[in-house]
C-alpha cells in the first residue's frame, strides 16, 4: 500500500471526553475505542452518513481514577459485538461486554497502575504494571505472574509468533517467550513508553529519551528517528512503512526511512497514535479531543473544522507563550492605555498582536511612551524585564517569609550573582547570611549551571572566592539548589483536641441501652464509668503530661469497647484511645497492649472498614495518624503500612469531609516516616495513595494540598522520583499550577521543580 505521506490533513474531530485522552485502541472495521484521565473508555462507530466520521456510540464507566491501555476481542460467541478489554491507574484490568455496555470481568490483583494489555491467542489476558510484574488473567483469575523488570514496566506488546515484549523505566527492552526472557534490548538512556510492531523489519520504541528505535529481534538497533523536543509516549507503523509518534512536545511526527517528512502541532501533548488499516492516523491529545488525519483529499473535514481546529492551536499557543516573563494571554491590551500613570516613569506592559510592548508614564505630556517590545534572552523563562525604568534580563519575585510581600530582584546573564546578591540585600536590608541563598536561587532560575569570576572580585564581606596567585580565575558556580516553598514536610501532624464531655456522654448513652436491653457483661459499671471520667480528667490538663499517668486497667477498660461493643458502637472509645496516644504513658502502656495482643488494632480496623460509617472511620483514622507522635509505635506503623492504608482507602467512598483530611495527614505522617526509613516499598504505597487522591478532582483545596506536599517530600527526599514520574506527577503538577489556590499552585511549582532536577 502506498500512502503520500507528507501531507496529512485533519479529517475528523472526536469529542466527549472531559478530560486527557490516554489511548487509542483500533477495534478492526467496528471502530474506534478511547481512554481518558476521565475514568471513562469511548467507543466509536463509523458514521454512516459521513464516508470519513465517527459518532460516539458507548460510554463505558467503571475504573475510579484515570483509564490507560487498551485491547480489542473481536465478535464472537461470547461477545457478538466485540469486547474491551482496560487497564487503569486503580489498578484494576476490566473486561467490557461492548453490545451490553457493561463489565464481565473484575481483575484485582496489580498493587499499582496498569500500563499495558494484551491478548494471547487462547484468549488469555496480559497485563503490565508499574508494580514490576506481567499477570496472566484467564476467567478473571491470575494463572501465572512473574517480576518482568525490577523497576516499573510501561507497556506490553503481543508478537504474531506469539511472545510478548516488554518496555520498562529501567530503558530496555524484552522478549518473552512464557515467563523466560530471550533477548533484552539495550540502546535507550530513559524511559521506554511505548512498543509497536514494524512489519517485515521487528520492533519501534518510544521513549523518554525523546528518540525511537528501530530494533531487529535479534536485539540490534537499526535505525535510530530524532527529532521530537521532549518525552516520546507512542509508537505506530503502518504496512506502508509510515511512522508515527507523539510526544510531549505537542507534535505527531510522521516518519518514513528515518526520516520526519511532516509534522503536526496539537493543542497539547499527544499521548498516542494508531494508524487505521487506510493509513489515517489517530490521535489522542491532552485537550480531551481524539482526532483522526488523512492524506487522503476526500476525506478532508469541512473548512469550518479546520478554521476551528486552527482556533484552538492559536489560542492554545496563546495561552501558553510568554514574553519577558510575563503570559501573553494575560495581558490587558491598548484599552489599558487609556488609564493615566500614577507616577512618572510608571511602566506598562500592553499585548500588542503576539508581542508584549513596554510604555513608560510621561507625566510631564501626560502620555504614556513607548519603550519597546519585550523580547526573551537567551535560555527558558529570560526576558528583557524593566523595574523602575531599567531593562534586566530577569526581574524575579523572592518570596522572603510568608505573609511578607515578595521582593523585586533584577539581574543580567552579564552580572556577578555574588555582587548582584550583595547590593541587593543591603538594598532591602536584609541578613547577608541570605547570600549563598540568593546566589542559587539566580543561578538556578536563570540555568546558569557554571559562571566564571573576574579575576579582580573578590568578597568584600568575607574575601572568599577571592583570586588567588597560580589559581584559576574561572571558578565554577556551586550546583544550583531549587528552593521549595512547602516541601519537603519535616515533622508530623496530629488532632490534639476532643469534645471530652460529649464522648463521655455517648458512652453512657450507650452503657444505658446494655442494660435497659439486658445484655449486662457489654455494660460498665458505676465504678468503671468513674475511672472513664477519670482518665478524661487527667487527658484534660495536659500541663501536666510530664507527671501524671493512667493505670494498666484504663487501658483494659478502652479496650472492653473495641473488643466486644457492636461495630456502630465503637466511636468514642476509638476517640479515648486517640487521646491517649498523645500522653506519654498513656502511649507507652497503649503500645504495651499492642505488643502483647498484636491484633486488637488491626481487627478493630477490620472491623470498622467492612461496614464503614463516617464516626467509626474519622476517629480510626485519626488514632493511627496520632501514633506517630511517640517513637513507641514506629516498628507498628512501618509493619502495618500496606494493611493500614489498604484497608482505609478501601472506604474512601465512605468518607465525609472531615475523614477525607484526616486520611491526607495521615499519608502525609507516613511520608515522613518512611523518607526517614529509607523504606522504598512503603513510599512507594504511600505515594501511590496520596497520587489517588491528587488526581481526584472532588476533593478540597486543604486534602489535595496534603497529598501534594506528600508527593513532593517523597520525589524529593524519598526513593520514588522515578515511579512518580512514570504515575504522570507532571500532569498532576501542572494542575496543581493551574489552580486559584495559592497554596495549590505553589507546591505544583514545587513538585515541577524537583521532576526538573538532577
Amino acid at each position: 500500500m502506498t500512502i503520500d505521506g507528507c501531507n496529512y490533513r485533519l479529517s475528523c474531530t472526536l469529542r466527549a471526553h472531559e478530560d486527557d485522552v490516554r489511548r487509542i485502541c483500533v477495534c478492526g472495521n467496528s471502530g474506534i475505542a478511547s481512554s481518558s484521565r476521565d475514568k471513562t473508555v469511548r467507543f466509536w462507530v463509523p458514521d454512516p452518513e459521513k464516508k470519513h466520521g465517527y459518532l460516539l456510540s458507548k460510554t463505558l464507566a467503571g475504573h475510579t481514577s484515570f483509564v490507560g491501555p487498551l485491547a480489542w476481542i473481536p465478535p464472537g460467541e461470547r461477545f457478538p459485538e466485540g469486547g474491551i478489554v482496560s487497564g487503569g491507574m486503580d489498578t484494576l484490568v476490566l473486561l467490557w461486554d461492548l453490545g451490553r455496555g457493561e463489565i464481565v470481568e473484575k481483575m484485582v490483583g496489580h498493587q499499582f497502575q496498569v500500563t499495558g494489555i494484551a491478548i494471547d491467542d487462547n484468549g488469555d489476558i496480559i497485563s503490565s504494571s508499574l508494580d514490576c510484574t506481567i499477570r496472566r488473567w484467564r476467567q478473571c483469575k491470575t494463572v501465572e505472574f512473574w517480576e518482568a523488570h525490577k523497576v516499573a514496566i510501561q507497556a506490553v506488546l503481543k508478537l504474531s509468533s506469539g511472545e510478548f515484549v516488554t518496555g520498562s523505566s529501567d530503558s530496555t527492552l524484552k522478549l518473552w517467550r512464557g515467563r523466560t526472557c530471550i533477548q533484552t534490548f539495550v540502546g535507550h538512556a530513559d524511559t521506554v513508553r511505548g512498543i509497536a510492531v514494524m512489519p517485515g523489519y521487528g520492533l519501534l520504541s518510544a521513549s523518554h529519551d525523546c528518540t525511537i528505535k528501530l530494533w531487529a529481534l535479534t536485539g540490534q538497533v537499526l535505525m535510530e528517528m530524532v527529532g521530537h523536543t521532549s518525552l516520546v509516549y507512542s509508537v505506530d507503523a503502518h504496512a506502508s512503512g509510515l511512522i508515527a509518534s507523539g510526544s510531549e512536545d505537542h507534535f505527531l511526527k510522521i516518519w518514513r526511512d528515518g526520516a520526519c517528512i511532516q509534522s503536526i502541532e496539537h493543542p497539547g501533548c499527544v499521548w498516542d497514535v494508531k494508524f487505521l488499516e487506510n493509513g489515517d492516523i489517530v490521535t489522542a491529545c491532552s485537550d480531551g479531543t481524539v482526532r483522526i488525519w488523512t492524506s487522503d483529499r476526500d476525506c478532508l473535514c469541512d473548512p469550518s473544522e479546520l478554521e476551528a481546529f486552527a482556533l484552538e492551536l492559536s489560542q492554545y499557543k496563546t495561552s501558553r507563550k510568554k514574553v519577558g516573563g510575563y503570559n501573553l494571554a494575560d495581558l490587558p491590551g491598548l484599552e489599558a492605555l487609556q488609564v493615566p500613570g500614577t507616577k512618572e516613569g510608571q511602566t506598562k506592559i500592553i499585548r500588542e498582536g503576539d508581542n508584549g510592548v513596554a510604555y513608560s508614564w510621561n507625566s510631564k505630556e501626560f502620555k504614556w511612551d513607548k519603550i519597546g517590545e519585550l523580547v526573551d534572552g537567551p535560555g527558558e523563562g529570560s526576558s528583557n524585564q524593566v523595574l523602575d525604568g531599567i531593562h534586566y534580563d530577569y526581574v524575579f519575585d523572592v518570596d522572603i517569609a510568608d505573609g511578607e510581600p515578595a521582593r523585586k530582584l533584577p539581574y543580567n546573564r552579564t552580572d556577578n550573582p555574588y555582587t548582584v546578591a550583595d547590593k541587593w540585600l543591603l538594598k532591602e536590608g536584609l541578613p547577608l547570611s541570605y547570600r549563598q541563598q540568593i546566589v542559587e536561587f539566580i543561578l538556578q532560575n536563570t540555568g546558569q549551571k557554571e559562571f566564571s569570576f573576574d579575576s579582580s572580585f573578590q568578597d568584600p564581606y568575607t574575601g572568599s572566592h577571592a583570586y588567588v596567585p597560580g589559581q584559576s580565575s574561572i571558578t565554577r558556580g556551586a550546583e544550583p539548589v531549587p528552593f521549595f516553598k512547602h516541601i519537603p514536610k519535616i515533622g508530623m501532624l496530629f488532632f490534639d483536641s476532643a469534645q471530652f464531655d460529649g464522648i463521655l456522654k455517648k458512652i453512657s448513652e450507650f452503657n444505658e441501652a446494655f442494660l435497659t436491653d439486658g445484655e449486662n457483661s457489654l455494660s460498665f459499671s458505676e465504678l468503671e464509668l468513674s475511672r472513664l471520667a477519670a482518665i478524661v480528667k487527667i487527658l484534660k490538663d495536659t500541663s501536666r503530661y510530664s507527671s501524671s499517668s493512667f493505670a494498666d486497667v484504663d487501658i483494659t477498660l478502652l479496650l472492653k469497647i473495641l473488643k466486644s461493643w457492636p461495630v456502630q458502637m465503637l466511636f468514642p472509645g476509638i476517640d479515648i484511645l486517640r487521646m491517649i496516644v498523645l500522653h506519654p504513658n498513656g502511649a507507652t502502656l497503649f503500645h504495651k497492649h499492642i505488643e502483647s495482643e498484636n491484633a486488637v488494632l488491626m481487627e478493630t480496623l477490620a472491623k470498622i472498614t467492612t461496614t464503614p460509617q463516617p464516626a467509626n472511620l474519622l476517629t480510626i483514622i485519626r488514632l493511627i495518624t496520632n501514633l506517630f507522635k511517640h517513637s513507641c509505635f514506629t516498628k507498628w506503623l512501618q509493619s502495618h503500612c500496606s494493611q493500614v492504608l489498604d484497608a482505609i482507602s478501601s472506604c474512601r467512598s465512605s468518607f465525609n469531609k472531615n475523614a477525607h483530611l484526616c486520611y491526607a495527614t495521615l499519608i502525609l505522617n507516613y511520608t515522613v516516616l518512611l523518607v526517614e526509613a529509607k523504606d522504598k516499598e512503603g513510599q512507594a504505597q504511600v505515594l501511590s495513595a496520596a497520587l489517588e487522591i491528587a488526581e481526584d478532582e472532588n476533593q478540597d483545596a486543604d486534602v489535595k494540598f496534603r497529598a501534594l506536599v506528600a508527593i513532593g517530600t517523597l520525589m524529593l527526599n524519598g526513593l520514588v522520583k522515578s515511579i512518580a514520574i512514570d504515575f504522570d506527577v507532571l500532569s498532576i503538577a501542572k494542575e496543581a499550577k493551574n489552580s486559584k489556590e495559592s497554596k495549590l499552585a505553589e507546591v505544583g511549582a514545587d513538585i515541577e521543580m524537583v521532576i526538573n532536577s538532577k
